[in-house]
């Protein structure tokens, strides 16, 4: 598909910007812009500092995964590890191997970037590098103070089985699951 490569009639400038709210985690800013055609309006978004996400798969053809309570729906997920960056600017690569470590115990001989997803970037900026990890050994968890984890094994098919009968609500998991079946699909190896 091709797309117009000019994009300055979607441009929205800024004109103010004001930090409504400064958390640990996200940052909310509410910001005065002028649309694409000379209208004013206003924009109210979270700030974050972006995370990354690990599809660990064994020789085996499991998926590491994990299951953790999620304050914000009160709920238990079942996911792919995943954390937050450590600060602005840090390598994600170093990022996922830290993750991968510390809620699995594993670390592992390849990384293979699955690419970028963005769960809802009309109010949040966060972007999530997605990884898939390969040559996997393990030693000890380090689960960080607040962190309750169950890991479990699933294999990839049933993980992409469980995606598409709507029993994972996670986005990120669904996409890493979803782009690692089609890697192996396409003549990937184990």
């Amino acid at each position: 598909m091709k797309f117009s490569k000019d994009i300055s009639s979607f441009v929205e400038n800024t004109v103010s910007s004001k930090l409504i709210f400064d958390g640990k985690v996200i940052h909310v800013y509410k910001d005065e812009i002028t649309l694409p055609d000379g209208k004013p309006a206003y924009r109210e978004y979270n700030r974050h500092v972006g995370a990354v996400c690990v599809i660990p798969l064994t020789h085996k053809g499991e998926v590491i995964c994990v299951r953790q309570y999620r304050y914000p729906i009160a709920d238990v997920l079942l996911e792919i590890p995943a954390g937050k960056l450590d600060y602005k600017g840090e390598d994600p690569e170093s990022a996922a191997r830290r993750e991968l470590r510390e809620e699995t115990g594993a670390s592992c001989d390849e990384l293979i970037y699955l690419g970028k997803y963005l769960g809802s970037p009309a109010i949040l900026d966060e972007c999530i590098h997605m990884y898939l990890a390969k040559g996997l050994s393990f030693g000890e968890t380090d689960f960080d103070d607040d962190e309750f984890i169950e890991t479990v094994r699933i294999p990839l098919d049933d993980l992409v089985d469980m995606v598409m009968r709507g029993e994972i609500p996670d986005g990120k998991t669904q996409i890493a699951a979803l782009r690692a079946r089609k890697l192996l699909d396409n003549g990937m190896t184990l």
